[in-house]
């Protein structure tokens, strides 16, 4: 008599909030990967439990095709995570479980995706004696020296590192294989992007991996151990406080004393390769990467390697905050101030806040580490949902470097006609300081957050080139000479004649990092100068091979935007300057000053890091905006009194909660006409269920046009997390979007920013 069929819950990757019911043969525990039919093709969805039926009414359930894994590919822990997710940023679970496993694993068509493999020699008969050997290679001497570096290399090696060993061909290994001394084998190659790399920044390294901690340190690094299971920290520690060696020896004990496994989280691939080196330079091969600019097999060796338990250590970008660890014991977020940990797409996840839930559910202790913490983190530890530990000195007693604030309007206002275009660049004390340093054969790091040229271009009309496709302007490259949209890529000849008048586009208006690099060339001939922005490090080792020339001295001005301003550790880095601090200072969006100040702090902090000391040359518009104030004296708190006070009115967090209701179509109307919809559809839930949430809008979004599609928004405020979210999965699940002109409406929960 037949069994009758498990039925199990499986999230799907479709944007539908809703859990789909299969047979399968057998039992299957959550977390395991499936094929299963969805109407006329296949697809990988996740096993997230047991089912009753009762969806199915009297419809026969489908069955399951294939369950490609032998255990489970997200862990109880992170498949809870999972749910959370899900439930918080009302997004569906067959999504989030997708964004959570590699791309390879995705494919229904190749759902047990083979790794990597490579011929291996293996000694099959050995020659105890000299004789033995003089007999059975009397006539081919380069076996010979085949079988030998094989038996010194324990009996297996590579057919290919042989053969370049040897220089010899193929024919000497399979003249060994003919007479029974060796087989040939296929073995799995686990395809590491760091492990042939020479060490960036070898300084670092090797200093992180000989020093102790200090006094400070170890109180903090003891507060951190002696956590208990899902307890979270907020590190506030200055920049050069030592932020890395806590880290270290926090993995130490976790890793190498209790056995468990750990996650480290930095926001900018450039940060990586400085940052594994270090890893790797305490726990060797225990370490592994994840993140966006590995290929699709080194990150699915890298994952499988983690789930398995042969890399213990997952270093990465956001997404490694999915990494399939067992037994998960901490998780480090590095920079946890930064912007990027927030997806930009569906799920619209924020890493650092992931990271918070899934430590509390694998009973793992979790650090956010900042310089500068995020406003909402520093109100969480004053609330007590964070323990606060501070770092309040650099190590060795060293100072934070002096900061000079430099008026750019005064400069310019005493400056001939003829230095008027050069002092817009650098001022006379920043042009200055640069001379001392290359003197004394010192490095600089100069900051401008801006790429390209020139942001804009001209005719003699005032017309600007603008995007055909986004609201923006486009930006002069000279390198090669284009103009180019930032936001969806277009790229358009430079010498096109201006669409409104016919003139020529022949006014460059500001500054970009193409710009100052000519500047520099011009003013400083001899310097050896390397920048550092998107259009610099498009290539996959590109961040590493800039930051590796600047570690071996062979460079003397660093330029590059913000992925220069945090976590690199250069101690012949003696001044910064920061060419333009207004960039960003005065958008529309309630972040502008908090992001502004974290900058400006950062890259400050890269001077002065080692025996010489530094200095700080900020150009500015604004010198007394409260961003560059409190970043000239150093002083994190005062900046937070002062932030949070202009947030109060209105309110905006971390007093309270924001979601970002984006509409976005192909036709303006119609999209400002769901907009409107989408408002009265919240505005008439919040008073017909009390909800008490403030609804702001429609509106344009700041910038209303991207990619060809017209974007609006409403805003939603809620003191308390329970209202918003029962409004929102309303929303998702009441409001219809029309499919005519492409409307889509996306839900940004607690948006880093709101343009």
């Amino acid at each position: 008599m037949a069994s009758s069929p498990h039925l199990i819950e499986v999230a799907l990757p479709l944007p539908l909030r809703q859990t789909f019911t299969y047979a399968a043969h057998a039992p299957i525990a959550p977390g395991h990967r499936v094929v299963v039919p969805v109407r006329h093709r296949r697809v990988v969805g996740i096993c997230v439990g047991s089912s009753d039926g009762a969806a199915l009414g009297e419809a026969a359930p489908k069955a399951v095709l294939a369950v490609p894994d032998a255990e489970p590919a997200l862990p109880a822990d992170l498949l809870a995570t999972c749910r959370w997710i899900a439930d918080y940023h009302v997004v569906a679970l067959g999504l989030v479980c997708r964004a959570a496993l590699p791309v390879a694993l995705g494919q229904a068509g190749n759902p047990a995706p083979r790794g990597r493999t490579e011929r291996v020699l293996v000694l099959e008969r050995t020659l105890p004696t000299l004789q033995a050997r003089d007999t059975a290679f009397r006539r081919a001497p380069q076996q010979r020296l085949a079988y030998e570096l094989l038996e010194s290399l324990g009996g297996q090696a590579s057919v290919a590192h042989l053969m370049r060993q040897l220089g010899c061909s193929s024919a000497v290994i399979d003249g060994l294989v003919t007479k029974g001394f060796a087989r040939v084998e296929s073995a799995a190659v686990f395809r590491d992007p760091f492990a042939a790399r020479e060490a960036a920044g070898s300084s670092a390294t090797s200093r992180g991996a000989a020093l102790r901690p200090t006094g400070p340190q170890q109180q903090v690094i003891d507060a951190i151990l002696a956590g208990a299971p899902g307890s979270a920290f907020l590190l506030h520690g200055i920049t050069g406080s030592g932020k890395t060696l806590v880290y270290l020896e926090v993995l130490e004990q976790v890793v190498r004393r209790e056995g468990r496994s750990a996650i480290v989280l930095v926001p900018e691939i450039a940060l990586t390769p400085q940052t594994v080196e270090r890893f790797r330079a305490r726990f060797g091969d225990l370490v592994a990467v994840l993140h966006s600019g590995l290929s699709d097999g080194e990150r699915l060796d890298a994952w499988r390697a983690l789930r398995r338990g042969e890399k213990r250590i997952a270093v990465g970008a956001r997404s490694a905050i999915f990494a399939p660890l067992p037994d998960l014991g901490a998780i480090l977020v590095d920079e946890e101030h930064e912007a990027s940990y927030k997806q930009a797409e569906a799920p619209r996840y924020h890493a650092r806040e992931v990271a918070l839930i899934r430590a509390r559910e694998a009973g793992a202790r979790c650090v956010l580490g900042s310089a500068t913490p995020s406003l909402e983190s520093w109100h969480n530890a004053q609330e007590g949902r964070l323990h606060l530990l501070s770092l309040p000195a650099r190590v060795g007693g060293g100072a934070l470097p002096a900061v000079q604030v430099v008026d750019l309007r005064q400069e310019l206002r005493v400056s001939p006609p003829d230095v008027r275009a050069r002092r817009q660049v650098l001022s006379a004390s920043l042009e200055a300081a640069i001379r001392d340093r290359l003197a004394r054969e010192e490095q600089t790091i100069l900051l401008l957050n801006r790429r390209g040229y020139a942001p804009f271009v001209q005719c003699a009309e005032g017309h600007v080139a603008v995007c055909p496709h986004c609201s923006i302007s486009l930006a002069y490259h000279r390198v090669p000479e284009r103009l180019v949209c930032h936001y969806c890529q277009h790229q358009e000849p430079a010498g096109r004649a201006c669409a409104d008048c016919g003139g020529a586009m022949e006014r460059q208006r500001g500054l970009g990092t193409q710009q100052v690099e000519r500047v520099l060339a011009e003013r400083f001939p001899s310097a050896r100068i390397a920048r550092m922005d998107a259009d610099t490090t498009s290539g996959k080792w590109a961040h590493a091979e800039i930051l590796a020339r600047v570690g071996r001295g062979e460079v003397d001005l660093l330029l590059g935007t913000q992925m220069i301003a945090k976590g690199l550790d250069f101690p012949n880095v003696t001044l910064v300057g920061v060419i333009d601090a207004d960039v960003g200072i005065h958008l529309p969006d309630f972040r502008a000053s908090e992001r502004s100040f974290q900058l400006l702090s950062q890259v400050a902090g890269r001077a002065g890091r080692g025996p010489k000391g530094g200095a700080v040359v900020i150009q500015t518009r604004t010198p007394g905006h409260h961003a560059v104030r409190h970043a000239a004296t150093h002083d994190y708190l005062a900046f937070v009194a002062e932030e949070l006070a202009q947030r109060t009115s209105p309110p905006y967090p971390p007093t309270l909660r924001l979601a970002n209701l984006i509409v976005s179509g192909l036709d303006e109307v119609g999209v400002a006409t769901f907009a409107g919809t989408v408002a009265r559809w919240c505005v008439e839930a919040d008073a017909r269920f009390g909800l008490d949430v403030s609804v702001l809008g429609p509106a344009p979004c700041p910038v209303d046009r991207i990619k060809a599609r017209w974007r609006w928004h409403v805003i939603l405020k809620s003191e308390k997390v329970g209202p918003l979210t029962r409004l929102l999965r309303g929303l998702a699940d009441g409001l219809e979007v029309p499919a005519a002109g492409g409307l889509r409406l996306a839900i940004d929960r607690d948006p880093v920013a709101l343009l």
